[in-house]
Formats: C-alpha cells, sequence, structure tokens
C-alpha cells in the first residue's frame, strides 16, 4: 500500500498526509508501477487469495490512471 500511495502522488494525486496535490511525476509513477509488478511476478503462487486480489486492483488501477494522466496536460 505504501508503494500504491508513492505512485498515487507522483500522479499528481491528494497527499494522504498532507491532503495537498504534488507536483506530478510521471517517470516516477511508471517505476513505482514496475516494481508493484514485478513484486507481483516474484511473488506468484506465495501469496495468499486476498493479497492476490488487492495487489491486482492496485496494480490495475494505478495503471488506469497512468494512461490517463499521460493524455492530460501539465
Amino acid at each position: 500500500m505504501m508503494l500504491g500511495s508513492s505512485a498515487l502522488i507522483a500522479l499528481g494525486e491528494a497527499d494522504p498526509s498532507t491532503g495537498q496535490r504534488a507536483q506530478r511525476d510521471l517517470p516516477m509513477a511508471a517505476e513505482v508501477v514496475d516494481v508493484l509488478a514485478l513484486l507481483r511476478e516474484k511473488t506468484e503462487g506465495r501469496r495468499s487469495a486476498d493479497e492476490t486480489q488487492v495487489l491486482d486492483e492496485l496494480l490495475y488501477d494505478l495503471q488506469m490512471r497512468y494512461v490517463s494522466a499521460m493524455k492530460r496536460p501539465g
């Protein structure tokens, strides 16, 4: 979840600790999403069903937000 929060902040979402929007850093967001995808790959077969569901949903959400952010200017 910590990595997910980092990706959201890099995508320009509001920082949960301050409530303020951070400046977008799309290369950083892409790196965090890649790390999560690698984590999913390397832990395959060693996660509970709940952990798999959370990780899959988080990755899907972040990937969709990244694509959307790439289409927006600024």
